[in-house]
């Protein structure tokens, strides 16, 4: 059976267990190496300024400070982080704001029918900061992130429900969160230049008001085994999380997290890195680092959010460069999927794809304009490999 047959023969006897799109094979061998992308070249850009692969096209679902076509609802400004939940007949994408409370920070939904058109938007958090990235439940709830120092998780319902904060998870600059239902933990990120990798464990699963919180220990190299150690005091102070425990492990900014099949990878800005953890054997190793890539230039830089789907493949969006969200494919190749032209000033967001597959959404954060006000958030249909 080759790797592909495998991912999705895994998929096929998921079940409920997992998070949509999580049933990997950690088969991943690091790091990823240039090749061509499985859909070919990018083509000119289209209307929208994003150049695609032939067969795919791209439109504009909504605009910072601009009604949501269809609804009465104003966008949010700086669309950041973000994830797709079936709702039974259609859809709903969720965004966080990475603005200040001041601003409107927090997070925002859009709701779509089954054939995808947009039946409503609503906010579903306010009063929050820099709400830069989150994760999904496998209840169906979505964890907004605050990326300030000492900041917290925010538990949110995009099926409806008021959100709550979640103290339990730690105060820090935190910016991914990432649902293993194996192991009933949560994975977090921590955007600082000396930044930890985290978990955390709740005293019951589907409830995260109490339970403990974990930082990864492992040495200095990029590659070996690791353990985890309980943090004595989430709260953060006045001993910051990632000083409180020694031998934890140093990650030069945290950002995008994805788990999927006994496999956690999560991305570090500061040294353009995607890493790996393998939960089953206890180690970790890179799965992309752009000063190692042959043959030519490196694709990715800024390295951001990161999603995946049912093929094997992740997304990496960029925060900045050339504007492109890559793909690294299980047999680790990586390529330029899309690329977005004439926004040079503004960073990629939010990639999720909806539960069949078929669509990507995702956001320019500051658009054409350089500024929070000037976000769009786009959706990118075609052949997805599925």
């Amino acid at each position: 059976m080759d790797r592909r047959t495998m991912l999705r023969a895994t998929v096929a006897g998921a079940g409920a267990v997992a998070l949509p799109f999580t049933a990997w094979s950690a088969a991943y061998g690091a790091p990823a190496q240039n090749a061509p992308g499985p859909y070919g070249p990018l083509l000119a850009a289209d209307a929208n300024g994003i150049q695609l692969p032939a067969g795919f096209s791209s439109s504009v679902v909504a605009r910072s400070r601009q009604v949501v076509p269809g609804t009465s609802y104003t966008w949010h400004d700086a669309p950041d982080g973000g994830a797709v939940f079936a709702n039974g007949t259609g859809w709903v994408y969720v965004s966080n704001s990475e603005v200040t409370s001041a601003a409107g920070g927090g997070a925002s939904r859009i709701m779509f029918s089954a054939s995808g058109a947009v039946i409503g938007a609503s906010r579903i958090l306010g009063g929050t900061n820099v709400n830069c990235a989150g994760g999904k439940t496998p209840w169906n709830t979505w964890l907004s992130c605050e990326e300030v120092p000492r900041g917290s998780v925010f538990e949110t319902y995009p099926l409806g429900g008021a959100a709550v904060q979640r103290p339990a998870m730690g105060k820090f600059k935190h910016e991914a969160a990432a649902a293993d239902p194996v192991r009933q933990v949560i994975y977090l990120t921590e955007d600082e230049s000396d930044g930890r990798f985290y978990r955390f464990v709740p005293t019951t699963w589907g409830d995260l008001s109490a339970g403990r919180l974990e930082v990864l220990k492992a040495g200095t190299a990029t590659s070996g085994a690791f353990t985890w150690a309980r943090v004595p005091d989430p709260d953060g102070f006045p001993l910051a999380t990632r000083r409180q425990v020694s031998g934890s492990k140093v990650f030069n900014g945290g950002e995008g997290c994805y788990y999927a099949d006994d496999t956690v990878w999560f991305t570090t800005k500061g040294d353009n890195r995607v890493w790996q953890v393998n939960l089953t054997a206890g180690t970790y190793e890179l799965a992309y680092d752009d000063d190692l890539v042959s043959p030519g230039a490196a694709p990715l830089s800024g390295v951001d959010n990161i999603t995946g789907t049912t093929a094997g493949d992740l997304y990496i969006a960029e925060d900045g460069d050339t504007m492109d969200i890559c793909m690294i494919t299980p047999d680790d190749k990586i390529s330029t999927f899309l690329r977005v032209t004439g926004q040079s000033r503004s960073e990629l967001t939010g990639p999720a794809f909806t539960p069949a597959g078929d669509r990507l959404y995702f956001s320019s954060q500051r658009g054409t304009t350089g500024q929070s006000s000037g976000g769009i958030t786009y959706c990118v249909t075609g052949p997805f490999r599925r």
